[in-house]
C-alpha cells in the first residue's frame, strides 16, 4: 500500500492510499471485472477501484490513472490486479469482498447449483454454435481461432487486438463459413439471444450489420418503437470497414442475410468507412436480392444505387428502413425554443462512441479530449466546442464503462454545467442488457444539484425499448424532472444542440440550417 500522490492541481490527498493486490494466474471475464469494480467504488472510503488483467496496455492505463504500485508493476499478464484508492480501513474491507465478487456466477450461467459450466473451449458441448471471447487482447486471437476451428462463430468482446490478428481471425472465419464478430464487438442479437450490450428487441424481418455498437442499438430501438422487429443483429467490430480490414465480416454477414428468406431488409451501420471499402460494400449489397439501407456516418448527400440507399445519420437509417418496409416513420420532431447558456460552446458528453462520431460531423472543429476524471480534482474544460466519447480507454482507466458506472460522466457534466463558456450540453443514456440498473440517476442528480440558475440547456436522448431491464419511460421521466429536454434520437439531439450555438440574444435558427452550414464549412 502506497500513499496516494497529490492530484494534478497540487492538492494533497490526506490519509488516502493506493493499493494493488495481485491474484496470480486468476482470470475473470472483463464484464464481471467491471461490475466488481463498480461495487467496490461504491463502498465508503473508496474513491477508485479497478480490476484488470496485468497486460501491458492495462498497466499503462493504471499508471495514467495513478492506480499502479510497485506490486502491480511486478505482475505477469496472466495475473489479476485489484487496484484500489481510499483510506486504509476501506481498502482492507474492500479486499475482503473481492473473493465473493469474483465467485458470483455470470448472469448467463445456470442458476442451478449443480449445473456444470465449461471453463475452456475444448470442454464446450459439440453442439455449441457461438463462443463469446473476452480475454485480454493479446490472447483473444488464439481463443477466437480455437472457437472457429471447433465449428463455432466467434463473438470477440476483447479490445487491444492487433489489426493483423483481426485480419487473420476473419480470414479463417470466411474460410470455414463462419462469422467472426469483433474484436472490440460490443453488441449482437443472434436468433433472438442478446450478446454483450444489447437491447430487448421484438423479433421481426430486419437484419442489421454494424461496425458501431451503440449505432446498432439506436437504429434497432427506433425500429422497435415503430413496431418493427429484428431478425438478426450482427456486430462486426469497429475496424471492420477500415482500409486494412476491408469489411471482411460485413461482406460475410451480407451474404448470410441475403440467403435468409426471413430477412426482408438489411440495414448497415458504420462510423465513417474507408471510401473504397464503402463502395465495395455498396456493390455487394446491391447483389443481395433485397433492399439495403446503409448508414455511413458523415455521408453528406443521401443516394440510391439500385436497391441500396445510403444515408448519413442514424435517424435517417431508421426512417428509410421504415419507409422501405411500408411503415410510417415517426413524424419530424420540432424542438422547443429554449435560450442557450451564457457561453458559446457545445459540451457533448457521450457514453456511446458512435454518437460522438455523429456529432463530430456537425462540429468538426470540436475538441475530442478533456481532462480525465481524478477524484477531488476539478476538470478543466477547453474554451472550444467539446465532443467526448467517455467510454474511451482514456476515461475508463481504473473504472467501468459509463454505461455501467456513471461516475466519470457525472464529473464532466458537473464541470460543463458550471462552466460559463457552455452554451448547450448533450447526453445519451443507453439501456439494455449489460448497462447499469439506473443509468440516469447520477446525471439527474447533477442537474438538480446545479439547479436552474442560468444553467445551460441539457439535451438528452434515451436508447432503449419497453422490454429492457430498465424502465425506459421512467428513465425519460427522471431526466425530464431534473430539467433535461428530451430529444427522440441521437441525430435530433446533436442537430438541436448545434442550432443553439449562437450568441445569446440572437434569433433561434433551425437545426437543419445550422447542420447544413456545418457540413458545408468543412
Amino acid at each position: 500500500m502506497e500513499p496516494t500522490p497529490p492530484a494534478t492541481d497540487g492538492h494533497p490527498a490526506p490519509d488516502t492510499f493506493t493499493s494493488n493486490s495481485v491474484r496470480c494466474d486468476a482470470y475473470a471475464d472483463s464484464v464481471a471485472l467491471m461490475r466488481a469494480a463498480q461495487h467496490l467504488t461504491g463502498l465508503p472510503g473508496i474513491t477508485a477501484a479497478s480490476l484488470v488483467m496485468a497486460t501491458e496496455p492495462n498497466l499503462r492505463l493504471l499508471d495514467d490513472a495513478q492506480l499502479l504500485t510497485d506490486e502491480g508493476r511486478a505482475a505477469r499478464p496472466a495475473d489479476l490486479i485489484v487496484a484500489l484508492r481510499g483510506t486504509a480501513d476501506a481498502i482492507e474491507h474492500a479486499l475482503a469482498e473481492v473473493p465473493a465478487l469474483l465467485e458470483q456466477p455470470a448472469a448467463s450461467e445456470s442458476s442451478e447449483p449443480d449445473a456444470w459450466v465449461p471453463r475452456a473451449l475444448g470442454e464446450a458441448d459439440p453442439a455449441t454454435a457461438l463462443a463469446l471471447i473476452s480475454t485480454p487482447g493479446p490472447y483473444a486471437a488464439a481463443e477466437a481461432l480455437k472457437a472457429l476451428r471447433g465449428g463455432m462463430h466467434a463473438f470477440v468482446f476483447s479490445d487491444n487486438v492487433p489489426v493483423d490478428q483481426e485480419i487473420r481471425i476473419k480470414e479463417e472465419a470466411h474460410r470455414l463459413g463462419l462469422l467472426a464478430m469483433g474484436p472490440d464487438c460490443g453488441t449482437a442479437v443472434l436468433d433472438g439471444v442478446p450478446v454483450g450490450f444489447a437491447n430487448a428487441l421484438r423479433p421481426g424481418r430486419v437484419g442489421l450489420i454494424g461496425a458501431s455498437g451503440t449505432g446498432l442499438q439506436q437504429v434497432s430501438c427506433l425500429l422497435d418503437a415503430a413496431g418493427e422487429g429484428v431478425r438478426q443483429m450482427i456486430g462486426t467490430g469497429g475496424r471492420d470497414l477500415s482500409a486494412e480490414v476491408g469489411a471482411r465480416t460485413t461482406l460475410d454477414a451480407l451474404d448470410l442475410l441475403a440467403a435468409d428468406p426471413g430477412c426482408e431488409l438489411i440495414v448497415l451501420v458504420s462510423k465513417p468507412p474507408a471510401p473504397d471499402v464503402a463502395e465495395r460494400v455498396v456493390e455487394r449489397a446491391g447483389r443481395a436480392g433485397k433492399p439495403v439501407v446503409a448508414a455511413f456516418l458523415g455521408t453528406e448527400r443521401p443516394r440510391t444505387v439500385g436497391s441500396v440507399t445510403v444515408v448519413g445519420t442514424l435517424r435517417d437509417a431508421a426512417r428509410e428502413a421504415l419507409r422501405t418496409l411500408g411503415g410510417a416513420p415517426a413524424p419530424s420532431w420540432t424542438p422547443p425554443t429554449v435560450p442557450p447558456g451564457p457561453g458559446r460552446y457545445l459540451r457533448a458528453l457521450y457514453a456511446g462512441g458512435t454518437f460522438a462520431y455523429e456529432a463530430r460531423q456537425l462540429r468538426p472543429d470540436a475538441a475530442t479530449e478533456a481532462d480525465p476524471y481524478v477524484p477531488d480534482h476539478a476538470i478543466d474544460l477547453p474554451e472550444r466546442h467539446l465532443v467526448l466519447d467517455l467510454g474511451d480507454d482514456a476515461y475508463t482507466a481504473g473504472r467501468p464503462h459509463p454505461m455501467i458506472d456513471p461516475t466519470v460522466r457525472a464529473a464532466h457534466l458537473r464541470a460543463a454545467l458550471t462552466d460559463p463558456h457552455t452554451a448547450a450540453v448533450v447526453l445519451d443514456v443507453v439501456l439494455g442488457h449489460g448497462a447499469g440498473p439506473d443509468p440516469a440517476e447520477a446525471l439527474a442528480a447533477e442537474l438538480e444539484d446545479v439547479g436552474d440558475r442560468r444553467r445551460p440547456p441539457v439535451i438528452a436522448f434515451v436508447v432503449g425499448t419497453e422490454g429492457d431491464p430498465q424502465n425506459v419511460d421512467a428513465v425519460r421521466a427522471r431526466l425530464e424532472k431534473a430539467g433535461a429536454v428530451m430529444a427522440p434520437t441521437s441525430t435530433d439531439a446533436a442537430e438541436w444542440a448545434v442550432s443553439l450555438l449562437t450568441q445569446p440574444g440572437q434569433p433561434h435558427r433551425k437545426a437543419g440550417e445550422l447542420a447544413a452550414q456545418g457540413r458545408a464549412g468543412r
